[in-house]
């Protein structure tokens, strides 16, 4: 998979399953820790992704 690509490809997932898993979310952690950086096109997804959670379309699921 593209380097640039995979916090959007997660983004989309969370997104289409409407639930921001725990595995999720600490593999979108762990990419930006690993870019040290993150592009326009991966701050509008993480963007969308927080205004959709925000709205209620998208839930938080806890770990077990």
């Amino acid at each position: 998979m593209e380097t640039t690509k995979v916090i959007r490809r997660l983004v989309e997932k969370a997104l289409y399953i409407r639930r921001l898993t725990p595995e999720i979310e600490n593999a979108i952690n762990s990419e930006l820790t690993r870019l040290g950086h993150i592009s326009d096109v991966d701050y509008e997804a993480l963007e969308l992704l927080m205004s959709e959670m925000d709205a209620g379309r998208i839930k938080l699921v806890a770990s077990r």
